[in-house]
């Protein structure tokens, strides 16, 4: 068999090797930035697997408590990093009692004779310990899978495929007496093998989990406004034009509603821009609460935003009377501050995004020669003027 034939020495040494190397370029990786916390935690858990391998390998001779105790603790505390890798990436502060846990409970048990005499039930105890923390790196990735901006289903297989072959290990220990017994052990190379294949494919898709969240944080700078934290004008045209054909296609009625903060020039020189700044984030936040998932919204000027909406004019109106009391109901205690709302509902059509919100601003022009803090329906008449105003 080619296992046989392969010289374990050998592959000790090539393991080491590649398994230091991941760990070396998982560090410089992470040195670039410093941003990634997750690259160090996995670089140093590299570095301490192949120090693990190194002492693990230091067999024979009068010091076997070398790799016997000191070098399993360092394996069990390199696997116990992996939980905290999953932790650091996910958010979450590792648990520095829990890492050192599995290793402590190993160094007791090595003081009891009959578990340091016995190499079934060392191999016994290493993998359930390692297994327990793997179990919790998969439940870590379980638990944030929802709230992450990336895919951990790869990073959770290959995870799962490792706790396979540690829980593989426990056909080693049964009629095993010595170390000589697992060099002789087929299924010992694989372990080692997979050992290899497991550090290198960790560190790809770390750090293609890593280059994904950046990608996405990168694209959501570019689509949100940085201030009040929703869609800018681009992000909203891109959306806003996907909900409109989708509604065209099945002919649903779409609603745009076009906002204008009242008096807001007149906020900014009189109470400082830091409380304009307080009422475009207040009137953002309201609206955003306002809203369906489905509904498209954004800021695309100064104190201008724009909805789109699946929905009627009925619902366009319900919705924008919301809007306009919710906003004058955040006004601080002595303030007054309101918003404009122009609206434009159709059944369905070949209209355009741009067109929608120009007739939407015509309404609101309307509204704001109209006396302000009202919502006005577009309604063209044989000479395209606004009319039908919803006074607040």
């Amino acid at each position: 068999m080619l296992m046989l034939q392969l010289h374990l020495p050998t592959l000790l040494v090539a393991s080491t090797a590649v398994i230091s190397l991941c760990g070396v370029l998982l560090i410089f990786s992470w040195s670039q930035g410093r941003q990634q916390r997750a690259l160090l935690w996995t670089g140093a858990m590299m570095l301490l697997a192949a120090l693990g391998l190194v002492l693990n390998a230091l067999r024979g001779g009068s010091f076997d408590w070398v790799p016997i105790v000191l070098g399993n603790i360092v394996l069990l505390l390199c696997i116990a990093m992996t939980w905290s890798v999953m932790r650091v990436f996910c958010g979450r502060a590792p648990s520095y009692p829990w890492v050192c846990a599995g290793a402590a409970c190993w160094a007791l048990l090595c003081l009891w004779p009959t578990f340091y005499a016995s190499l079934a039930a060392r191999v016994a105890v290493h993998t359930l310990i390692a297994s327990l923390y793997l179990l919790a790196a998969l439940v870590e990735l379980w638990r944030a899978r929802l709230r992450l901006e990336v895919s951990v289903v790869p990073m959770a297989v290959l995870v799962s495929l490792h706790l396979i072959f540690l829980l593989a290990r426990m056909f080693l220990g049964p009629g095993m007496t010595g170390y000589g017994d697992i060099q002789s052990n087929p299924l010992f190379t694989l372990v080692l093998i997979e050992s290899m294949l497991y550090a290198v494919g960790i560190a790809f898709m770390l750090l293609s989990m890593v280059k994904e969240r950046a990608e996405k944080q990168f694209r959501q700078a570019a689509y949100s406004d940085e201030l009040t934290g929703v869609g800018n004008r681009r992000a909203f045209f891109e959306a806003g034009e996907r909900l409109l054909s989708l509604c065209q296609r099945q002919r649903r009625p779409v609603a745009l509603l076009s906002f204008d903060l009242d008096h807001f020039k007149a906020i900014n020189d009189e109470l400082g821009h830091q409380e304009g700044d307080r009422v475009l984030k207040a009137f953002a936040s309201g609206v955003a609460q306002s809203l369906r998932r489905s509904d498209v919204f954004g800021r695309i000027g100064g104190e201008e935003f724009a909805c789109l909406i699946d929905g009627n004019a009925t619902d366009a109106l319900a919705l924008a009377e919301r809007i306009r009391v919710g906003f004058s109901a955040l006004a601080p205690k002595g303030r007054e501050q309101s918003v404009s709302i122009g609206l434009v509902a159709v059944e369905w059509g070949t209209y355009d995004l741009q067109y929608l919100l120009n007739l939407a601003d015509k309404a609101l022009y309307q509204a704001k020669r109209d006396g302000r803090n009202r919502v006005e329906i577009y309604q063209s008449d044989a000479g395209g003027s606004v009319g039908g105003a919803e006074v607040g």
